[in-house]
């Protein structure tokens, strides 16, 4: 076995704080920092022997981020992220974190592990630190060139990982670090992560209800797998067999929305109310694409489907618990990524739930786009208008509020088909009509939905040709004439 190149020198009589690393020095750490590094050096007590805790440099719902200098045995002092996780974490979410950062870390822009310490219910993985800026705060500064680089690396990290079977299921800029200066990038959190059907990770398989899970966590469903309960009605299932194909062909439910100014029906494979009791058999459905919801689509049972991820970047496949989920979810958060650096605004989409981030994706992508779309993962949807959908190279560009012929040329063709006549607007129009991002215009009450996608949603495949450009060339190759 290696011998570990850090001293195990017991250095507690610092008592954890560190005062001179350079880009720590300038800022006093709170007294509540200074409480949490203490309380970590009590749960795991072993940390003291290798680590001087400087700071808290992230917080998360599932762990805390602190900073550690680590004498080596070379002499050298170097830095590590440290990474707590909160004692309730199920093991096997622990387990698959780490084989992730084994398996797939350390190399194609993936953050690596170097050491885990674990005392009780504690568990601390230690990776090396990387210095880096956080997006919202260089976002108005970016230029083209490192927008290009920063999505090529975003994409060579997620082809690398999808390769082993690893659905990350958490891309957002807080968790692909960049450092400006160095030109370096990191994927980091595979915290939420869980695994293809052909994963290489055994353990994300029991995380994506692949294969059955030998126990709840913690007496309770999981929330974050697609493995149905178990039925507990005492009536037999619904045969859905008795029910009219033709209003029933590919979908499972019903779910009703209205409001006071507008009415719009969407088809899901769940429904928001709690299943009733089964009907009598031969009873037929009659609401399918109608305004209103029967006791037959009531009855059924609701789907369960992973929905973890951060909000404005999840795909449709998740808000609409699709139970097919596979990686291209993680190529439409790279997808709204790039629509947030090249529009320069972050957060892109912003939504209070998941039916409003549903009708801002299809504010976005257009009403017909979204029908059809639909169809072919087995959901309707019935809009009370028809939306166009949006050239995002102009949404971009007048958010952005610039259009400096540099920039004209640089910034890819998002439509394709749309004519340059129709992408021109007027220089002086106002830029800032989404302030925090685009908002569904809802004057006249109308609130459009998109439902979820099978395998690779067609909205994903649009704002894949609006990246497929990074794949194919790689981050040095040039545009001619603004096109890809």
């Amino acid at each position: 076995m290696e011998l570990s190149p850090v001293c195990s020198e017991d250095i507690s009589s610092y008592g954890g704080i560190l005062k001179s690393d350079a880009a720590h020095r300038k800022r006093k750490i709170s007294k509540d920092v200074e409480l949490d590094i203490e309380s970590l050096y009590k749960a795991v007590p072993q940390l003291s022997k290798v680590f001087r805790i400087t700071d808290k440099i992230g917080e998360g719902t599932f762990s805390s981020v602190y900073l550690g200098e680590a004498q080596m045995h070379d002499g050298r002092r170097e830095m590590f992220a440290l990474k707590h996780l909160i004692p309730t974490s199920h093991p096997t979410r622990i387990a698959a974190e780490l084989q992730c950062l084994t398996l797939a870390g350390g190399r194609e822009n993936v953050m690596g592990v170097t050491y885990c310490f674990r005392k009780e219910d504690h568990v601390v993985i230690v990776m090396p630190y990387m210095e880096h800026q956080a997006i919202v705060d260089i976002i108005g500064s970016l230029s083209y060139e490192e927008v290009r680089l920063y999505i090529y690396h975003l994409l060579k990290a997620l082809k690398h990982i999808h390769q082993f079977g690893i659905i990350h299921r958490d891309i957002k800029p807080n968790n692909f670090l960049y450092n400006r200066k160095l030109r370096t990038y990191a994927l980091v959190d595979f915290g939420l992560a869980q695994g293809t059907a052909d994963s290489q990770i055994e353990l994300l398989k029991d995380l994506s209800g692949l294969r059955r899970v030998p126990r709840p966590v913690f007496g309770e469903r999981n929330l974050n797998s697609c493995t149905p309960a178990p039925p507990t009605s005492k009536h037999a299932p619904l045969k859905t067999e008795s029910l009219k194909a033709k209003k029933t062909e590919d979908a499972a439910s019903y779910k009703h929305t209205s409001s006071n100014r507008a009415l719009v029906s969407v088809r899901t494979s769940s429904s928001s109310q709690k299943p009733q009791r089964a009907p009598q058999q031969g009873l037929t459905c009659n609401c399918y694409l109608t305004d209103r919801v029967c006791n037959v689509c009531l009855a059924r049972k609701q789907q369960v489907a992973p929905r973890a991820g951060t909000p404005g970047f999840r795909a449709p496949e998740v808000l609409t618990k699709c139970p097919n989920q596979g990686t291209a979810i993680d190529v439409w958060s790279a997808g709204v990524i790039l629509l947030s650096l090249l529009s320069g605004r972050y957060p892109f989409f912003k939504a209070s739930d998941d039916l409003i981030a549903l009708a801002q994706i299809m504010t976005i992508r257009g009403s017909r786009e979204t029908i059809q779309a639909a169809k072919t993962f087995g959901k309707a949807v019935v809009c009370s208008r028809e939306l166009p959908r949006q050239d995002l190279r102009t949404l971009c560009e007048t958010l952005r509020g610039q259009r400096s012929s540099a920039d004209v040329t640089m910034v890819p063709e998002a439509g394709g088909e749309t004519s340059a006549a129709r992408r021109n607007t007027d220089q002086d129009e106002t830029p800032t009509r989404w302030p925090n991002g685009p908002q569904l215009d809802t004057h006249k009450g109308e609130f459009p939905l998109v439902v979820g996608s099978r395998h690779v949603h067609p909205d994903t495949q649009r704002l894949q040709e609006l990246i497929f450009y990074f794949i194919q060339f790689g981050p040095d190759a040039g545009l001619q004439d603004g096109k890809m």
